[in-house]
């Protein structure tokens, strides 16, 4: 076990001393925690977005982007759980950052979960730095779904995020195909939150 432990320190287990390396959890179960986290952060995410569409005063699921909901009287639910989710993606990224392959990946998450965290924090009342997280949260998401896909072999995830960027583009272009702005950004989201679900599972089933 290499541990940065004066010499003089270790001469006797390391049990007595209350030291316990936080390697000695295993990169399995750095796995499952990370899985655990990226789930509850979607999770909570989708549904309290849900609760928060529900009582926007006539919120439209294809007129209103999904960011309106973090300004007025929903503001405080939905800019808090997707801060929440942002701050567990980061976290779970940190924690597989030696087990995810290709290895860099992790920094294709930790990005997710830092826009998604940025959406909360600047929400679209501030202008370009809610634009510049949304884009962040929306493009990594679909590269980190298409990246886990390759190494997995799981296309189900490839399709997923070809789905958020082909639907980001056409959102950017506002070529709605008669969804609104609210159901095309919804094309965006929706299959990452998918993926999300997926892949917190897959990092469970890790041993």
């Amino acid at each position: 076990m290499n541990l940065f432990v004066p010499s003089r320190l270790i001469s006797f287990p390391l049990h007595h001393q209350g030291l316990i390396p936080f390697k000695c959890l295993g990169y399995s179960s750095m796995s499952k925690i990370a899985g655990y986290l990226v789930l509850v952060g979607v999770s909570e995410f989708l549904f309290l977005m849900l609760i928060a569409e529900f009582l926007y005063p006539g919120y439209s699921v294809s007129h209103n982007y999904i960011s309106d909901l973090g300004v007025g009287k929903t503001a405080i639910i939905f800019n808090t759980a997707i801060i929440m989710m942002g701050i567990l993606i980061i976290i779970a990224s940190i924690l597989i950052r030696n087990t995810v392959k290709p290895s860099f990946t992790t920094y294709t998450i930790l990005l997710t979960g830092l826009g998604a965290m940025f959406v909360g924090i600047f929400p679209e009342t501030t202008g370009m730095p809610h634009l510049i997280s949304a884009l962040i949260a929306f493009l990594f998401g679909g590269i980190s779904s298409i990246l886990t896909s390759v190494y997995e072999r799981n296309y189900f995830w490839t399709a997923l995020g070809l789905i958020t960027l082909v639907s980001l583009a056409l959102f950017i272009a506002k070529s709605y195909e008669g969804l609104g702005p609210g159901g095309m950004e919804r094309l965006i989201v929706y299959p990452e939150l998918i993926w999300g679900i997926s892949f917190g599972t897959r990092l469970l089933s890790n041993r």
